[in-house]
Parts: structure tokens; sequence; C-alpha cells
């Protein structure tokens, strides 16, 4: 048996796997994403059985194995009760593990996803925020930390950093007045104003503890979930499940 492995995660799935066990996926601050094996934890009074579910924080330590991980112990820092009995909320956290799945690399760190995530699922547990602007920034910076994010700094098209005042999908970004006006239906893109620019531009640079700690207004936040929705659905290759489930739930 390989030496044991102690890594800093949080569950993002967890599975039934057999008649006792669960199979894990975690993203953790040292290997990425690991699929890891809690054997025995669905047996009445396993000790590991409130560690083994999806928001769970904390350090695990784990054996190697050739194709998986399994789990030996677990000391939990965060549990995100809390999260778990707010509704919508925990449906729009379901979301941010999903996206986080989909973005984390397996065997390499994920330091910054993985503390974009924790920051992200406190946030949900604050009710002065509001879930939607929660989303719309953590699929933002989600997307930065992975290098496919909305070029929210410079025109897409002449590299202007004046005047921004519309995201083009296709051209993946911003784009400047004068290039708007020589463009012609999807490629001119939708019109934004220009707190929203700031707010953009803010989500994406700022240092990591900042970014859950403004409000913008209703129109803006509006126009931010148009923006990153577009741009999602254009530069994923996955219908996230869960995203299904909450657009549902909200109408």
């Amino acid at each position: 048996m390989s030496e044991p492995l102690t890594v800093t995660g949080i569950v993002l799935a967890a599975a039934p796997s057999g008649e006792y066990d669960k199979r894990l996926v975690l993203l953790t601050r040292e290997r990425g994403r690991i699929t890891a094996f809690a054997r025995g934890v669905r047996r009445t009074g396993s000790p590991m059985m409130a560690a083994a579910n999806p928001f769970v924080f904390g350090q695990f330590v784990v054996y190697e194995g050739r194709t998986a991980y399994t789990l030996a112990q677990a000391q939990v820092t965060h549990y995100f009760t809390e999260l778990a009995s707010e509704f919508p909320g925990v449906y729009y956290g379901f979301y941010l593990l999903e996206f986080a799945d989909y973005y984390g690399r397996e065997e390499k760190p994920e330091k910054d996803m993985l503390n974009l995530l924790y920051l992200s699922c406190k946030a949900l547990t604050n009710p002065r925020l509001d879930n939607r602007l929660i989303r719309c920034i953590f699929e933002l910076r989600a997307m930065v930390i992975n290098g496919e994010y909305p070029n929210v700094f410079s025109c897409a098209v002449c590299g202007s950093e004046e005047g921004l005042v519309s995201y083009s999908a296709p051209r993946g970004g911003l784009v400047c007045k004068s290039c708007r006006t020589a463009m012609l239906g999807e490629e001119a893109g939708m019109e934004v104003c220009g707190a929203l620019v700031y707010t953009m531009q803010f989500a994406a640079s700022c240092e990591m503890k900042k970014l859950f700690t403004f409000t913008v207004k209703d129109e803006v936040l509006r126009e931010f979930e148009m923006v990153m929705g577009r741009h999602v659905e254009r530069y994923t290759d996955r219908k996230f499940k869960s995203l299904e489930v909450l657009e549902t739930m909200l109408g």
C-alpha cells in the first residue's frame, strides 16, 4: 500500500458504490480533482458517514491506487449545513460544485479554484448577498483561473481600452463603440452599461477575499447574468444538470 497522503479539499460529488461504500469526487489544493472511494461509510455508525457528502470541506487522508484513491480519514473544517437548509441557495451550491468539477484539473494543484469555491459557498450562506450575483462572480472568476474568461479589459476587435459598450459572444469579450458600429447581428453583441464593465473588471482581477464585498443594482445584475449565460453556453461543452434543475425551480 502507498504512503498516506493528506490533502485539503471539498467534496464535489458523492454516489453509492456497492453495498456500503461511496465514490467521492474531491477538489483538492494539492492534487486537483481526484476520485476517492470511502469504504464502509454507508454502514450504520461509520465515523466518516457525515464527511462523505457534497460541500464537506476539510483535510482528507487518502491512499493512492492505480486508478483512484482510498479515503482513510477526514478532519472536517466546514460541513456547510447552513447551506443545505437554504432554498434555493443549496441549488446554487450544487451548480458551483458541478462547475468546479468541470474545470478542475486532475493531478495538478488547484489552490485558486478551491479557494474560490470555498468563498463562494460561504457567500451563499450570507442573506445580504444575492445568489444570482454570487453565481455570476463565481463563473467569471472560475473562467479567469482557467484562461477562458471573456475579455473585459479591452475591445476584443481592436484592443482599445476605451468606450467598451457591448459584449460579443463570437468575439469572446467586450467591444468598443467604434468597432460595434461596423458589426452586424450577433457579432455586434448586446449593449452593456459602464457599471457592468467596471463590475466585471473588478471581479476578474481583485484579490480573492474582496470578491463578495459588493452589490450591484438589479439592472446591472440582469446584464451580468445575460453576459455570463451567453459566455458559459458558448465556451463550455457540457449541459450542467444542476443548472437545469435550478432554472426549472426558479421558473
